[in-house]
């Protein structure tokens, strides 16, 4: 009789922690993998000349869907031709989150916001997150900071359902201090979306030494620890990191140890994305490779690795590393 009950209490607590599992996987939140994803391929530019095509912006989402993991990307704008790719996601059930472009030019700002808001109600369960600009500050110091605000006022006055950012780089989230001290709009916003590149520390910051590409996650990490001790209580989202594929074998000078630091290469990048990631799922936190498909336009702007951070190529066929 006595072995009998305490195979019944035996069973009883194995069936109780099996419950529990359960309902701990149950309730555990579903950690996003995704992709920064901008249509301008091949000879297209946002600064000038015809916007992507319908055509091109299914080939490319086809192609993301076909070749990679990822079901969730995040987009750069809403006029222009972009506010297709909403539709196009919808129809490959990908998830999306949607930036709402923002610069020096208010007028179009307005029509930017009026965009936003229209394709947020018109797409509420694949547009889950929206941002007021991205990287307003790092691009324009506080000139445009009513902007950011006046944006997220209009979002919310519309009751558009998706929580709202604006999303920056890490130092701009800190208020440009270390260690880090909250900005205005950590009161103004559901979440904080941080861009974190390593490889443009090394040539610019001068705060860090030099970090290689084995320690690139731990470095992404790292500075999302110090805004969730900055914005307690508030959901992070690493919105942007990545690594460059080419120049093979190119690199930067590390400006605080003046060292070679940083080898560009499809090896040093697929390192760089899976650590991440990673290490994003172990903690809980979503997180966008930057980006989906090499964009030729931007050596114009970040110099000769601008156009090699895609994980797809940016010319036909648009292949894609393998994961």
């Amino acid at each position: 009789m006595k072995q009998l009950l305490l195979l019944f209490i035996a069973l009883v607590l194995c069936q109780s922690a099996a419950a529990r599992e359960q309902a701990s996987k149950a309730h555990k939140k579903d950690v996003l993998q995704c992709a920064a994803f901008s249509p301008y391929v091949g000879k297209l530019s946002p600064d000038y000349g015809a916007p992507p095509s319908r055509e091109l912006i299914d080939q490319l989402l086809d192609k993301l869907v076909q070749e990679t993991p990822f079901r969730c990307i995040m987009t750069y704008g809403v006029m222009n031709g972009l506010d297709y790719t909403f539709a196009a996601a919808e129809a490959r059930q990908l998830k999306v989150i949607a930036i709402i472009w923002l610069d020096d030019d208010i007028a179009v700002n307005s029509r930017s916001i009026t965009g936003g808001v229209e394709v947020a109600k018109a797409f509420p369960k694949t547009i889950i997150k929206l941002s007021c600009g991205s990287e307003v500050r790092t691009r324009h110091d506080y000139a445009f900071d009513n902007e950011i605000t006046r944006c997220i006022e209009t979002l919310r006055n519309a009751g558009v359902p998706q929580p709202i950012t604006t999303i920056d780089i890490w130092w701009e989230w800190c208020n440009r201090v270390s260690p880090c001290h909250p900005t205005n709009f950590g009161a103004q916003v559901d979440w904080i979306g941080i861009n974190v590149f390593p490889w443009w520390e090394n040539k610019h910051s001068g705060l860090f030494p030099c970090t290689p590409a084995k320690k690139a996650a731990d470095f992404h990490i790292a500075r999302l620890e110090d805004i969730r001790r900055t914005y307690p209580g508030k959901e992070l989202v690493l919105t942007e990191f990545g690594w460059p594929n080419g120049p093979e074998g190119g690199t930067e000078i590390n400006k605080l140890g003046k060292q070679h630091c940083g080898i560009a290469g499809k090896k040093n990048q697929m390192l760089v994305v899976k650590s991440t990631f990673k290490k994003l799922s172990e903690k809980g936190w979503d997180g966008v490779v930057f980006e989906a498909f090499s964009e030729n336009w931007k050596p114009t702007e970040e110099g000769g690795f601008g156009n090699f951070w895609g994980i797809c190529k940016g010319e036909p066929p648009y292949t894609c590393t393998p994961f």
